[in-house]
């Protein structure tokens, strides 16, 4: 546990050494809280016209959850798309381009403690990213009254979700040196698994059911409505792991050729 926690702090250090972490940071921030705001007001412009009206039945429609946290956490998945690519693009591309990756396989360190080390780097960076959202949902809280157990559970989902693009972006790493090329595949696999539910309403009940099961958003926007199921747990568990799994076995092959 020791070698991996090294790892994955000397990867966090290298990351705040490197600007692309500031971008990254700044980039997420500024979208996120561009994204909070204008559906804050969306809301409020919605909530004084149906005062106006005297609609009671509109009026408990509306709430902070589905008008505001709900298209949020939808949002903030989209940028994590695109920007998580960027995150793990240096963690195994960079140390084969700078020459340093033979010195790391050729240390006493087991690869599983290499692949963990990296991830948890990776995930650190991540999670500070999100624990910096913290702050939409505190102004929430203590301005309005959003239901508290359906906002984490959006939040929960966010960061599981997070967590499988660390693990997809840590695999398309160990296949190349090129950072860039590693961080184009990664995005394409995050687009594919986010957007391959799309055609599973007209694909047949079959081969829909197997789309929707197979489609990251599909399990994350359950979370999203609060509903914390064990299958969307255990899937995002199994994503994870296979994806780890098959970083292992990547950086496995080359220790030996």
């Amino acid at each position: 546990m020791r070698n991996i926690l090294a790892i994955a702090a000397k990867d966090l250090r290298s990351q705040f050494v490197s600007p692309i972490a500031y971008v990254v940071l700044t980039g997420f921030l500024l979208l996120g809280g561009w994204f909070f705001f204008n559906l804050l007001a969306r809301f409020n412009v919605l909530l004084n016209l149906y005062l106006s009206f005297r609609n009671p039945e509109a009026m408990q429609r509306l709430n902070l959850n589905d008008f505001v946290i709900a298209p949020l956490l939808h949002n903030l998945s989209v940028i994590l798309v695109i920007l998580v690519p960027v995150i793990t693009m240096r963690s195994f591309a960079e140390e084969k381009r700078s020459g340093t990756y033979e010195l790391l396989m050729t240390s006493p360190l087991s690869v599983t403690e290499i692949v963990l080390g990296k991830f948890f780097g990776a995930f650190a960076f991540v999670f500070f990213m999100l624990l910096l959202t913290g702050i939409y949902p505190l102004i929430l809280v203590l301005y309005g009254n959003p239901e508290i157990g359906v906002l984490l559970s959006g939040f929960l989902g966010l960061l599981l979700l997070a967590t499988a693009f660390v693990a997809v972006g840590l695999l398309t790493s160990s296949f190349t040196e090129n950072q860039i090329i590693a961080a184009v595949s990664c995005l394409v696999a995050l687009l594919l698994l986010y957007v391959i539910s799309w055609p599973a309403d007209t694909a047949g009940e079959t081969m829909g059911a197997v789309l929707k099961y197979v489609s990251l958003t599909e399990h994350f926007s359950e979370l999203v409505k609060g509903v914390i199921d064990t299958r969307d747990l255990a899937y995002f568990g199994s994503v994870i792991v296979l994806a780890l799994f098959l970083t292992q076995r990547s950086v496995e092959s080359l220790r030996w050729r």
